[in-house]
């Protein structure tokens, strides 16, 4: 793609879920959902902060029923994170979520009923000048579609989402952020191709869905994710997995500074090592980044075998180690600043580290 020409989703509308900004061109912003009982106020907050720590920026709470009302009032009042009401089936919820605090709303049109029902619900978030993230899953088709057998899976989903997000608008809504999720990194890859295509207009949630336990949900989220977000398609991301929700915020940001877009946390550069490493490189490297997660400037940490090519392989990092025998080479950015004995040589690291970046911590 040209570098002179826009990328997509500097040409989607930009809506606001709370204080933060989805398309437009606005940063990609990262996405989680509680695994707490939403009727559990208290455990639910607990866990949104443990996501905001994280660097959470947007958290949906499920909504399974009006006995959890009451607790979504709770969360919606002491969160602080912009809470989405994740609603199915039941069109009454979504309008009292909306008049209980949420900053925002996901449905899916084809699981809620008949339109007059998602009327209602888009006439409330009107009211309360919130927006709606329209979700459709592979699992939950529009049923003018579902059963089609001229049409593929991924045209089916565009299909769905195209005709919902006509309607919307048809009714003047359009703070509406679409999501057309399946499990299949293809299918993922091919569906948000066609919608950026075909809506460039509309702000895109993207994620693969019931991807998997934290192995296989990271590789498959980050093979269909980084894609589409390398070729400018996506303004909102949800890396879902069968793991700690807070591991989805981790990878998701792991995923952003992989492909130079938004950095939070330290980077580490590490060496897959070799015969010709004479330290514990896996064991330092392991050591490095336990003790990287406790520091919050947004810089590169290098972990090198060798003192001869090391400072060179790593020049872009902000700081690093190169061992040899009996010793390591502390660096920046490619530079020498002094040798250090081996069994000082993650304390001396972590003392420059303090040194020159704990006021951006």
């Amino acid at each position: 793609m040209s570098q002179d020409k826009p990328r997509p989703r500097e040409l989607t509308r930009q809506v606001h879920v709370g204080d933060v900004a989805v398309g437009g061109g606005a940063p990609v912003s990262v996405q989680s959902m509680c695994t707490t009982k939403t009727d559990d106020p208290l455990s639910t907050l607990e866990q949104i902060g443990r996501l905001a720590a994280a660097g959470c920026e947007i958290v949906r709470v499920a909504i399974p029923g009006p006995k959890v009302l009451d607790g979504f009032s709770e969360i919606c009042e002491g969160s602080p994170l912009p809470v989405v009401a994740d609603i199915h089936f039941d069109y009454k919820l979504a309008i009292e979520a909306a008049r209980r605090g949420a900053s925002g709303l996901r449905i899916n049109p084809g699981n809620i009923g008949s339109w007059d029902r998602v009327d209602a619900v888009i006439d409330e978030a009107g009211a309360a000048g919130i927006p709606i993230r329209v979700g459709v899953n592979a699992g939950s088709l529009d049923r003018a579609f579902d059963d089609r057998d001229d049409m593929s899976l991924p045209e089916k989903l565009v299909a769905s989402a195209a005709g919902y997000i006509e309607h919307f608008e048809s009714r003047g809504f359009t703070d509406v952020v679409l999501s057309a999720k399946a499990h299949s990194v293809p299918t993922t890859l091919s569906t948000y191709r066609t919608l950026s295509r075909e809506l460039p207009h509309g702000p895109l949630h993207v994620g693969v869905t019931e991807a998997g336990t934290l192995r296989q949900g990271t590789v498959k989220n980050c093979a269909g994710v980084g894609i589409l977000l390398e070729e400018g398609i996506g303004d909102t991301i949800r890396l879902s997995l069968t793991a700690d929700p807070v591991e989805e915020v981790n990878v998701a940001w792991d995923l952003l500074s992989a492909l130079g877009m938004r950095r939070l946390h330290p980077e580490l550069v590490s060496c897959p090592t070799c015969g010709r490493c004479q330290v514990d490189l896996i064991g330092m490297a392991e050591e490095v980044s336990r003790r990287l997660q406790n520091v919050k400037a947004p810089i590169s940490v290098a972990v090198m075998g060798c003192v001869v090519n090391g400072p060179g392989e790593a020049r872009d990092a902000d700081l690093g180690i190169a061992c040899g025998l009996g010793q390591g080479v502390l660096f920046a950015n490619g530079e020498k600043i002094r040798n250090i004995p081996e069994e000082r040589i993650v304390d001396e690291l972590f003392e420059e580290i303090e040194r020159r970046f704990s006021s951006k911590s």
